[in-house]
Order: C-alpha cells, then sequence, then structure tokens
C-alpha cells in the first residue's frame, strides 16, 4: 500500500475536510487496482466507535468491496495473535477499593481531612491514578518530587498518593483499564521490534493527548507498512511558528502541539507531514486566518508581518456568522431556529458545545417544531424516569418519610406498573385530597390507614380502597435508617423495594422498570453495583444514596431511530470525526468553552510537568484544536451569549483573537468582514426576538360578578362578614363557585396552625381551671401547651419557638384571668358556644362560635376572643370585623341556645402575641340593634341582582393577599381600578 520509506510515516488532514469521508475515500485511492483481498488485509484504527460506525456506513454507501479490519483504540488485542493481558477490573470495583484505602487511612489520621470529603478525595485519586498509569509514571516518581517548600500540604498530599501506590500493588493481576491498554501498548511495541507485521495498520483521527496513545502512534508510524494520520492538521503554519512549540510549559495550550510532541518524538519536521488524499479544505482563505489567529504567545507579532499577505478574507468569512445574544435563552433560540431552517432545506447541520446547558435549552426550544435532535451525549440516565424513580427509593433510606415525598413516588410513572395502573392513579389522587384536608406531615401505615378510612365513606367500594392504601403503607413507610450497612446489604435492599413498588398491589412482575433502553441501562448500573458490593465494605444510607445518583448520572440513555437525521448535537470529542453542511459552534465564552482547568489538590503545573504527567492546559488545547476544525466547515455559526446568570460574561479567548486580528486588518477587509459576521447573526437574532413577542391581550378588568340569587350565599359565618366587607369575590368564588383551596400537602409550622393549637390550650386550660382552680398558674399552662404541641407539632424547631413565645405571656394571661375569674364563670367553650342567627326576611342564616362566654351575673356574660396576632382595633371593629359585635348581639337574641337571651357586659379580644393585650368591642358605640340594622343591610344588599362582589373591595393593605386574588387575576388590575359588573346566568 505505501512505498518504503526511510522516515516514519504521517499524514494529516486539513481543518473543514471531513475526516472520516477524507480516510474512506483516500484509502480507496491508494488500493485503486489493486487485489480487492488486499483491502481486507488494512488494519484501520480509530478512537471511537462513533467513527468507526461512520466508516463502515461510508463504505457501505460505496461500491461493493471487501472492507478493511476497522477497530477502536479500546480493541488491540486483536492486533496480536499471542499477546495475553488480565482482563481489567471494573471501574467500579476500583473505585469501591479506593474509597475503602481513603476511609481506612481517615480513620486512622482524621486530622488529614474531614470524612465529608471521602468520596471526592477517592474520585481525584481515582483520575490521578488513571493519568499515572496512561502515561507511564509510578507513583515513586511523584513521591520523589523534590520539593522545596517541605509544607504541612504536602505532606497531607504524599500520604494520599501513597494509596494510589498501594492500590497498584495490589492490582497487579486485575489491571484496570488504563493500565491495561498500557500493558497492551508495551506488549505490541515489543513484539513489533522483534517482528513488524507486514500488512497495512493505519491510525487515525487521534490526536496522541494521552501517552499510551502517543506511544502506539510512534510504534505504528514506524513500521514498515504503518501510517498515522491526524485530524485538522494545520499545513498553513510557519516553520517559526512551528519551531515556537518547543517549551511545552508555554505552548501546551496551542491546537497543534500534540502534533509538534509526536513529529519531535518521531525526529520528523512539519514538512514531513504529507497530506493524505488530494481533498481540499471548504474555506482555504479562513483556514489561514484562523491559523494566523491562533498562533503561540510568543509569535503573536507574526500578524503584523504575515497578516497584510492574507487575501480573500472577506470570501473566506463570507459563510461564516457570528450570534452575540444578551442571554443564553436568545443564543438557545437563534441557533434552534436556524436548525429548524437546515432541517426544511434538507441540509445537515450540527450544534458542537459543551455547554450540555445550552444543549438542552436548543432541545427545548426545537421541540415547538416537533424536532428531536440526535444528541451524542443523549439524555442523563438519572433524569430518565427508572433513574429518578431509583433516586426516590434510595431517598427513602436517607430521612423520615413525608408526605410530599410519598406522593412524588405514588404519582411516579413507574409506580404500580405492573397492572391496574389506572386504579392506582385515582387512589393517588383520593388519598391526596384527604391528607391536604387532614394533614399527614409524617406518613406512617397507621396514618395512612386513618386517613384512607376517612376517604373511603362515600365510595362505592371501600374496601378495595382501603386495601390499596394499606399496601401502600406497609410498602413505602418506615424504610428511615441510621445505621451504617454494607454495601451489599443497601444494593439488596434497594432493589427489593424498587422491584416491590413498581410491581404494586397485586402486579406479577417489575412493570414498566426495567423495560425500554432508560430501563434497561439502569438495570445494568445496579447489577454492576450489585456484582461489585462486596468491595465496597459500610456505609450510611446517605452515602448510598450519593453513590447511587453518581453512578446513575454517569450513564445515558439513546434512542438512534427517533431523532431528525439531519439535524445533530455534538460534544467536541464526536464532533472531531464528523462532518456536517452547517456546524454551529455554541456558547463560546470563556469558561465554557475551552472549560477553565479544574484545579488539582494534589500537585501544581510544575510539579506535574517533573513527574511527567499532563499539564492542565492539555485541554485547552484539545478545545482549541476542536475550535480550529469546527470552524473551518463549508458554513459557520459562532455563538454566544452576552450575560448569563446576570453577570457579563467574557468571549472565548479564540473569539477574542480572531476579532481583534480582524480588526486589525482593515485594508484586507476583515474589519469589513467582522462587522457583516455580526449583521447576519443579528439579523437571526431580531427573528428570534420577534418570535418570542408575545401577541397583546387586554388586560383583564376588577370582577365584579353579579350571580343568580339561587346562586348567590344564603349562610355564611359570623368570620365571613369580615370577608364579605373587605374582600366580596372571595365569598363568591367559595360559596357561589363552591371552590376551596388546597391545603399544602405538607403541612408546616404556620400562623393559622399556631392559632388553631394555641385555642386548644386555652380552651383544654380553662377547662382544668373550672374543674379545679389551683391550676391557675403559668406552669400548668405550659404543661398543657407542651402536651398538644408535642401531640400535633411534629417539628421540634417550631415547636420549642411556640413554646418560647407562649412562656413570655402566660403570667400576663393568668394575672388577667383571675381578674376574670373574679367577674365571671365560664359557661360556653368552644362547640358549646354556638350560637345561629335565622333572618327569614332575607332566607339567610348567621352562625358563629365565640371561643369563650362567661356569665359575669345572673342575666349578663361576657364574650371573649383569643388572636394569636394583632387584635383589631376598636374603630376596625366598627367597619369591618364585627365579630364580636354580631356575636354580642346574637347573644341578647338568645341565638346561642346553649346561654340564652342574655346582656353583654363587655366582648373583648384577647392578644396573645409578643405584645399581649386586651381590646375591647365598642358596645355603647356601636349597640346591637345598630350592629343588626347594618348587618341585614349588608345581606340584603348582597341578596340584590344589582349588587357585585367586588374583588378586594376593601383590602386591609396592599401586601395583604387572598385566596382567590389569581382567579379575580389580581396584578392585571389594582385597587385604582373601577370594578367591572358581570351578569352571570
Amino acid at each position: 500500500m505505501f512505498d518504503p520509506s526511510l522516515i516514519p510515516r504521517v499524514f494529516g488532514i486539513a481543518p473543514g475536510i471531513d475526516f472520516p469521508r477524507a480516510l474512506a475515500e483516500g484509502l480507496g485511492t491508494k488500493m485503486h487496482g489493486k487485489p480487492p483481498a488486499d483491502m481486507a488485509r488494512i488494519e484501520v484504527i480509530v478512537n471511537t466507535r462513533r467513527m468507526a460506525r461512520r466508516m463502515r456506513d461510508l463504505f457501505d454507501a460505496g461500491p461493493a468491496l471487501l472492507l478493511p479490519r476497522i477497530r477502536v483504540l479500546s480493541e488491540l488485542e486483536g492486533l496480536s495473535d499471542t499477546l495475553t493481558v488480565a482482563q481489567p477490573a471494573p471501574p467500579l470495583r476500583r473505585r469501591l477499593e479506593l474509597i475503602q484505602l481513603v476511609a481506612d487511612l481517615l480513620d486512622k489520621q482524621p486530622d488529614l481531612a474531614p470524612r465529608a470529603s471521602l468520596y471526592d478525595l477517592a474520585d481525584s485519586l481515582a483520575a490521578l491514578l488513571d493519568e499515572m498509569q496512561g502515561e507511564g509514571v509510578p507513583a515513586s516518581a511523584v513521591e520523589n518530587l523534590d520539593v522545596t517548600d517541605q509544607s504541612g500540604h504536602w505532606e497531607r498530599a504524599k500520604t494520599f498518593i501513597n494509596i494510589a501506590q498501594t492500590y497498584v500493588g495490589l492490582s497487579q493481576d486485575n489491571p484496570d483499564a488504563e493500565a491495561r491498554q498500557r500493558l497492551i501498548v508495551d506488549g505490541l511495541i515489543a513484539q513489533w521490534d522483534q517482528n513488524p507485521p507486514q500488512h497495512p495498520i493505519i491510525l487515525a483521527g487521534s490526536t496522541g493527548s494521552r501517552g499510551t496513545t502517543m506511544l502506539l502512534m510512534q510504534a505504528i508510524a514506524k513500521l514498515p507498512q504503518g501510517a498515522v494520520v491526524l485530524p485538522g492538521f494545520d499545513f498553513d503554519m510557519k516553520d517559526t511558528a512551528w519551531h515556537s512549540l518547543s517549551d511545552e510549559m508555554l505552548s501546551e495550550d496551542h491546537p497543534q502541539y500534540r502534533f509538534y510532541k509526536l513529529m519531535r518524538a518521531l525526529d520528523l519536521l512539519r514538512p514531513d507531514v504529507k497530506e493524505w488524499d488530494a481533498h481540499t479544505a471548504p474555506a482555504p482563505s479562513r483556514n489561514k486566518l484562523v491559523s494566523l489567529a491562533l498562533r503561540p504567545a510568543p509569535v503573536t507579532d507574526a500578524w503584523l508581518t504575515e497578516g497584510p499577505s492574507l487575501q480573500d478574507i472577506p470570501a473566506g468569512l463570507k459563510d461564516v456568522t457570528l450570534v452575540q445574544a444578551e442571554t443564553p435563552r436568545d443564543e438557545a433560540l437563534a441557533i434552534a431556529m436556524r436548525l429548524r431552517k437546515a432541517a426544511e432545506d434538507g441540509q445537515s447541520a450540527a450544534l458542537i458545545t459543551p455547554d450540555r446547558m445550552l444543549s438542552r435549552q436548543v432541545s427545548a426550544a426545537l421541540d415547538r417544531w416537533d424536532i428531536l435532535p440526535d444528541d451524542s451525549a443523549g439524555a442523563p440516565l438519572h433524569l430518565s424516569p427508572p433513574g429518578r424513580f431509583l433516586r426516590h427509593i434510595a431517598g427513602l433510606f436517607t430521612r423520615k418519610l413525608d408526605t410530599e415525598a410519598l406522593l412524588t413516588l405514588l404519582k411516579h410513572p413507574l409506580t404500580h406498573s405492573a397492572e391496574d395502573r389506572g386504579t392506582h392513579q385515582l387512589n393517588t389522587q383520593r388519598l391526596e385530597l384527604r391528607a391536604r384536608r387532614e394533614g399527614l406531615p409524617y406518613p406512617t401505615p397507621d396514618g395512612i390507614d386513618r386517613i384512607a378510612s376517612l376517604a373511603a365513606t362515600k365510595l362505592e367500594k371501600p374496601d378495595a380502597f382501603t386495601d390499596w392504601a394499606a399496601w401502600v403503607g406497609q410498602t413505602l413507610c418506615a424504610h428511615h435508617d441510621t445505621q451504617d450497612r454494607s454495601l451489599t446489604d443497601w444494593v439488596a435492599a434497594h432493589m427489593h423495594l424498587a422491584e416491590a413498588v413498581a410491581t404494586g398491589q397485586t402486579g406479577s412482575d417489575t412493570g414498566e422498570l426495567w423495560k425500554k433502553g432508560a430501563g434497561q441501562e439502569a438495570l445494568l448500573v445496579m447489577q454492576n453495583l450489585s456484582d461489585n458490593a462486596e468491595y465496597g465494605g459500610d456505609m450510611s444510607a446517605s452515602d448510598y444514596s450519593d453513590l447511587v445518583g453518581a453512578l446513575l448520572s454517569a450513564g445515558e440513555v439513546r434512542d438512534r431511530d427517533a431523532p431528525h437525521p439531519n439535524v445533530m448535537i455534538w460534544g467536541t470529542l464526536e464532533a472531531r470525526v464528523q462532518g456536517a453542511d452547517l456546524v454551529i459552534l455554541g456558547g463560546l465564552n470563556e469558561g465554557t468553552w475551552p472549560e477553565a482547568p479544574k484545579p488539582d489538590p494534589w500537585l501544581n503545573r510544575s510539579m506535574r510537568n517533573a513527574a511527567g504527567l499532563l499539564l492542565p492546559e492539555r485541554r485547552i488545547g484539545l478545545s482549541a484544536h476542536d475550535f480550529q476544525q469546527a470552524i473551518a466547515a463549508p458554513e459557520v455559526w459562532i455563538t454566544r451569549s452576552v450575560r448569563s446568570d446576570d453577570a457579563e460574561t467574557v468571549p472565548s479567548r479564540w473569539l477574542n483573537r480572531l476579532q481583534n486580528l480582524l480588526n486589525g486588518l482593515p485594508e484586507q477587509g476583515g474589519k469589513t468582514a467582522l462587522e457583516d459576521m455580526v449583521k447576519r447573526g443579528d439579523q437571526w437574532l431580531a427573528m428570534a426576538h420577534a418570535l418570542e413577542e408575545p401577541t397583546p391581550v387586554a388586560r383583564a378588568y376588577r370582577p365584579s360578578p353579579r350571580p343568580p340569587l339561587s346562586a348567590r350565599p344564603h349562610a355564611l359565618s359570623v368570620t365571613e362578614i369580615k370577608r364579605l366587607i373587605r374582600d366580596p369575590y372571595a365569598v363568591y368564588a367559595k360559596h357561589a363557585l363552591r371552590l376551596r383551596p388546597l391545603n399544602a400537602i405538607s403541612p408546616s409550622p404556620d400562623a393559622p396552625m399556631r392559632g388553631i393549637l394555641i385555642h386548644s390550650v386555652m380552651e383544654q386550660f380553662v377547662k382544668d381551671v373550672h374543674d379545679d382552680p389551683s391550676l391557675l398558674n403559668a406552669t400548668h399552662l405550659m404543661a398543657i401547651a407542651e402536651q398538644i404541641l408535642t401531640a400535633e407539632v411534629p417539628w421540634p424547631a417550631a415547636r420549642t419557638l411556640w413554646l418560647s413565645r407562649l412562656s413570655r405571656v402566660t403570667d400576663w394571661f393568668v394575672e388577667r384571668e383571675m381578674t376574670r375569674r373574679k367577674n365571671g364563670t365560664p359557661i360556653a367553650l368552644e362547640k358549646k358556644a354556638k350560637g345561629v342567627m335565622d333572618m327569614p326576611d332575607l332566607g339567610f342564616t348567621l352562625t358563629g362560635y365565640a371561643d369563650r362566654i362567661d356569665q359575669t351575673s345572673a342575666h349578663s356574660v361576657s364574650v371573649y376572643d383569643y388572636k394569636t396576632g394583632a387584635p383589631p382595633s376598636a374603630k376596625e371593629q366598627a367597619r369591618f370585623d364585627k365579630q364580636l359585635l354580631i356575636e354580642a348581639a346574637m347573644l341578647e337574641r338568645g341565638d346561642f341556645k346553649h346561654v340564652g337571651a342574655k346582656s353583654v357586659d363587655e366582648a373583648v379580644f384577647i392578644g396573645l402575641g409578643s405584645n399581649p393585650v386586651e381590646v375591647r368591642a365598642p358596645l355603647d358605640k356601636e349597640p346591637p340593634a345598630k350592629v343588626l340594622d347594618e348587618l341585614a343591610q349588608l345581606i340584603r344588599s348582597y341578596l340584590s341582582e344589582d349588587q357585585g362582589f367586588t374583588a378586594q373591595r376593601v383590602p386591609k393593605s396592599e401586601r395583604e393577599t387572598g385566596d382567590y386574588d389569581q382567579l379575580a387575576r389580581f396584578g392585571e388590575w389594582d385597587g385604582t381600578d373601577a370594578p367591572v359588573p358581570e351578569d352571570l346566568k
């Protein structure tokens, strides 16, 4: 295939050329006229499975011929029949073993690091170990580094690094993947030195960024029929710039540095790299411009000397668009619109970005046109239905079950998925509605049974519902575990519980849990964890939950048949070996592309260089190479957002260089070309803004509905009179529309709950003192409060706070209670203090409950109402809050049957807030006759067809919100708008 050569054989393919296609066509050209069997003897090694598939697809689309043997870098053992290397240990096993080693060290020396950093330290050591094995660096090389500053940090770091050395010693018989790859490459090189293969072996598509791959590339280039084909080789780079890459500490971030390193190892010069085939880059002048823009920092003065000689800059950039959006949303929408047009025109288009958030936003924007892009990263497994389900199940072990977590699981599509899923959903809704009404902060089997019994009273088949509820309680409750257990036990319990929940009450299998692509992938993850659980040791429930979450988040789910064939989203790795008519480089901001190097907790740059490890800038260099290849495509979009999270962003260093170079070449048309790039981008942004422009809709008016008389309320409680005065619309929504606000899923320790419980405390205290006057003291009051709050408030912090607040007013309350006892005796509390007033001439009934009624004489009483907030003032009672005034009038009428007709000496609000106070109702200014007359006028007006129920008629304050404000569309109008009556039928 190749002519004999005295130097190693290295070829290159320029940026912008479709690498797999050029490689396949080049093979065909070189084998033209030779026997068909010769093609079958060629070994082609590529760096990814995606590229291997693409190569096979290209050959399948061509004429019939025998195909070369295509393999990926991870399958090198097939290159030798005699090379035997032990199978690699599972990566999970290595991770678990490292966790155990680090945990043992922290147990012995707890001052080294906090226990909470266990998993981060183990993962960091695993990454360091991978790198050391891939680069052939022994642990001793790191340990023996000459560090003049023998600080405590370095001594601690060496302690952890020694764990890596220990692990390598323990894993000789079962090397991990990186170590095994190194052993295979070393073995192949040793065999080839003795007996080099005579058939063609081509390694294509790799940049040699890892030491093991670099060794293999060097060995293959030296074989009699071996060759290396480099992707995105810059043939336009001058020799002076090439030689300036010699200092790796300064040049690691250059896109061509890895090629320079390979050439130096092979003792080759840049001109020794030949073009693989006669393919021409789509825009040669653009390649020259980008090559100059990315020159190494020490030789950027070449801009001044080489820049004026650049030709055809406008022509090279006529198919380049620069989109500088204000926000990531604008950027995503503009990209989606361009991808949609490409799909409509039959043009293949690819978004290339390392920003997964941007790719998800673009996918979401494409969904409006029913376009599903082919995302190379797939969907994250932990966000798939099985992934979320397994994480929810693991969460049952980590914390006490609350109602929100219970309903989240019950509503999950995989729960009870084996059979009768519809009935399960209906029962879940019934349970939720009753739980919201009754309150169920922390569900238990008994608590669920109690709620279910109440909900089943009106069902046709109550037994079926209560049996289902019993299954829920027995299956999902009481799994919180605070003990450390072996990983084997955790996995077994997790799998058993997950399958039981998916099976359901009467199912015979695991339902949909392990089905479809996501379920099968999740099962593989859990089986892998189960197979290696023996190496995990003991751990807490939270540690196990974190471990499962991390394993699931590392997985992905892809459906190759569903996506659009011409709309793709690629990561930078996949983009190296793909081609498309339109390439969009998204998220081109500093910190995103390139990504900022992650901090190394072990070694700084100089120490890494001295030990022979990779520098942090290596990834920046790889990203730079990806950029240089992608921007050379036939049509290119470059996009970025100017702001992100309310902060200004910085353009990517490569975009900055390109813009600066173009602005410095006005005579060559550079500045004009840049302005045209921006104009094209602005046109698309304008279309994106037009697409997002909301259709003007007239704002809602302030409602004042006038329902028919039959639909108007003919019975209210005393406390609702205040609402009828202040917010009539809320009364309309509650009684005419019969809408009720749903309580929160999980009750919270809010003001209404505190008020209800304080009322219960006071009622019980008054009863006890009535039976035994010696109990009239603060100690007994606090004892009752503690008893009731302990039973009803499952939140320790709120319970303690409420008890503390109450303790501040107990002395005051007891002192005032002594005075009340001298003046009267309680005769009616809460339920017994019920009053019903019929207004037959209006066809209306008013009901009310007094907190407490005391008899002060044979014919007189006092009425009291407890307030945990600020009691209403006398003026407020006269106009709005007429509760006590109406109750006093009802008492004098004899509407409280348990009390009879009595005159009222006083009606008092007892404020139990932070500033305890008693506020008396203005009975002298608002006598019963006047109160009843005004009440009758109020009721009569709202039983008139001409009276509307105006929303927020007289709110107490602008900040006050109502249960029905959203229904009234409050916010589109305010209190200054006139109400608009609307007759309803």
